[in-house]
Parts: structure tokens; C-alpha cells; sequence
């Protein structure tokens, strides 16, 4: 005997993403915004004087990817219970890529999934991580290895909060920026060796375009079955590295940033990118004062620590490599040798 439920149906997930000041928000319903002292101390009180709401809570975890785990989870969640949050509740997620990762995937999880929307006040939460849906928290085995798929209502991009950004952070979100233009958009990688970022018009336009190329990939690739999977150029590299340093010695960016130079070292090995395009990344990283070398103490170690990627599989790596500048190929069949020989270039003894 068979028994079928017939559970096809068309879901309407779309959002809007405003590039502007934040404007006036009003929710008939509870609201929390999740957030960490930091962003708080700077932002909280502009963002109260845009928002009310039925019932408001300010939920605070502490700042850093250390604390990207389920311990803050659980602080969330437990505010929630306390106050009584239903299905029809909200939460905002009001922090850089961290706050965004965990006020996502908690709202995923709560009552099995309620609303959540996204206020990111880092470059790189705005240009990268709020854009997706892409929710979760880290573990001792590796970087985002639990979480959900669980897209905003909306997301809020306000240049306003990038002017208390210091210059690291502000180059890790370039970095990503620099990801996705050497991955989908030769043009605007281009346009990106000349721009002059201060200028506040340019940067808006610079995360307008990234903003763009990334929503384009995740309307055609929600749940990075296969091209999405190309917005993680430089990371599967930059995770192992973050992970050897125990989310400490680096920025995430920064991470994705040497992640990248390795990756184009492989491609150059390959034949997918010239010594000369390799050259060209590697400065426009510099450019925005990013780290560009790593060095690897155990190189067996940081090979083994590829297979805690959610790309790779049991015995194949995946690999998000650049195809010149403009392009990009995602392939499981790099040889363990050659995989060995790209490495061995970072080892500590070059």
C-alpha cells in the first residue's frame, strides 16, 4: 500500500533590498532586535528612532565569530520564550554577518521558522551575507555547519552605518565585493581597480553592483545546488584557514581575501588563469590593504580539514576556481597531487 501527500506548490519568497537611508518601519506585532554592544553603542539609537512595533525587545550577544555558536543561540531563543513571541512575531537582525547568520537561523528555528528582516551595518554583511538567506551558527568542526535556508522579508542597506567602520572591516567587505566581481563581472572588476571608494556615490554604486550580482545568482540558485556555489571563491581556502586560527587571527574577509590568492594559484596550475590575472586580483586585494599570504604550518592537516566543507564530499574536494577574470568553474576533480603542490607553495618553509 502506498499513501501519497501531494505537497507541490509554488512558494513566494521574493524581498525587496532598499539602498538608502533607513526609513520609517512600523510592525503591528513583537518585535527583537538582536544585536551586540558594539553595533548598539553606535547605532541602537537610530535605528529606535525609525521603528515601532507592538511590543519591542533588544536582545544582546556578545560581538565576535567566537560567539557565532549555541550558546548565543540559546540567548536568543530564550528571550523569545520569555517574552512570548508567536508565529506572527518578527525579529531584526541589526549587526554585521555574525548577528545577521544567527538572528536568521534562530528565526528558522523558533516555532519552526517566524519573520525575520535584515539591518546590516558592516560592508560586508550589506554587500554579501544579508543577501540569500543563507542562516546559521558554527561548531567546533568547522564554519556554518548548521544552519538553514530561511529568507528575509526585506533588507534594509543604509550607507549611513559604514561611516564608524574602520579599515579592516571595510576591507573585508571589499573582499567579498572583489569575490564576486572575479567570479561573475569582468566590467565591473574593471571598474573596481580605478574606483575611489571614499567617494560616497561611488561606493554606493559599488555595492549596488555586488548587490545586484549576488541576488541575480540566488533568484537563479537559491539553495546553492549549483551556481551559487561560485560565491564561495575564495572560501574554501579562507574557512580552513579561519578555522586553524580559531576565528581569531582574522577577519572573515581577510580570510576569504588569501583564500582567493590560493584559489587563483591553483587555477594558474590548471590553466584557467593567467599569471598575469593572478597578479591583477592579488593587487586589488592589496589595494584595499587585505592579506595576501598565509602561511601553512601542517599541510596534511589543512588538506584534511577540506573535507568539513559543505561542498565536499567523502572523498572529492570541490573547488570554486576563476576562469580568467569574469568566469568561474566549480569542479571536484583536482588530482590530491596537485592539490598537495598548490598547497606545499604556502607551506612555512617557502
Amino acid at each position: 500500500m502506498q499513501v501519497n501527500i501531494p505537497l507541490k506548490k509554488v512558494v513566494d519568497d521574493s524581498y525587496d533590498i532598499l539602498i538608502d537611508e533607513l526609513p520609517k518601519l512600523h510592525f503591528n506585532t513583537k518585535v527583537a532586535i538582536v544585536t551586540n554592544p558594539k553595533v548598539a553603542g553606535l547605532h541602537l539609537g537610530y535605528l529606535l528612532s525609525k521603528i515601532s512595533a507592538k511590543e519591542l525587545y533588544i536582545i544582546t550577544v556578545p560581538d565576535g565569530e567566537g560567539y557565532k555558536n549555541q550558546a548565543s543561540i540559546d540567548t536568543i531563543l530564550e528571550s523569545l520564550f520569555i517574552h512570548r513571541f508567536n508565529r506572527k512575531s518578527l525579529l531584526i537582525a541589526f549587526g554585521g554577518g555574525v548577528i545577521g547568520d544567527m538572528t536568521g537561523y534562530a528565526a528558522s528555528i523558533y516555532q519552526r521558522g517566524i519573520d525575520f528582516i535584515q539591518v546590516p551595518t558592516t560592508l560586508l554583511s550589506q554587500v554579501d551575507s544579508s543577501v540569500g538567506g543563507k542562516t546559521g551558527m558554527n561548531n567546533r568542526f568547522g564554519k556554518n555547519l548548521i544552519g538553514a535556508f530561511h529568507q528575509p522579508k526585506a533588507v534594509y542597506i543604509d550607507p549611513t552605518f559604514l561611516r564608524t567602520l574602520d579599515a579592516r572591516e571595510f576591507g573585508a567587505g571589499m573582499a567579498e565585493i572583489i569575490k564576486m566581481a572575479v567570479t561573475f563581472n569582468k566590467d565591473f572588476f574593471e571598474f573596481l581597480e580605478d574606483a575611489d571608494v571614499s567617494d560616497a556615490g561611488v561606493l554606493q554604486k559599488v555595492i549596488e553592483a555586488a548587490v545586484r550580482t549576488k541576488a541575480g545568482v540566488v533568484a537563479e540558485d537559491e539553495k546553492e545546488h549549483g551556481l551559487r556555489a561560485a560565491l564561495n571563491y575564495g572560501h574554501t581556502f579562507g574557512h580552513v584557514i579561519e578555522n586553524e586560527t580559531n576565528y581569531t587571527g582574522y577577519l572573515h574577509g581577510e580570510a576569504v581575501a588569501m583564500g582567493m590568492v590560493m584559489a587563483n594559484t591553483m587555477a594558474c596550475k590548471l590553466g584557467l588563469m593567467s599569471l598575469d590575472e593572478a597578479t591583477r586580483v592579488e593587487n586589488l586585494l592589496k589595494k584595499f590593504s587585505l592579506p595576501t599570504s598565509y602561511a601553512i604550518r601542517d599541510v596534511e592537516r589543512f588538506y584534511e580539514t577540506f573535507f568539513l566543507d559543505k561542498k565536499s564530499s567523502d572523498s572529492a574536494i570541490t573547488f570554486i576556481l576563476p576562469q580568467s577574470i569574469g568566469g568561474v568553474s566549480i569542479t571536484d576533480k583536482v588530482a590530491k597531487e596537485t592539490v598537495f603542490d598548490v598547497l606545499r607553495q604556502f607551506g612555512v618553509s617557502r
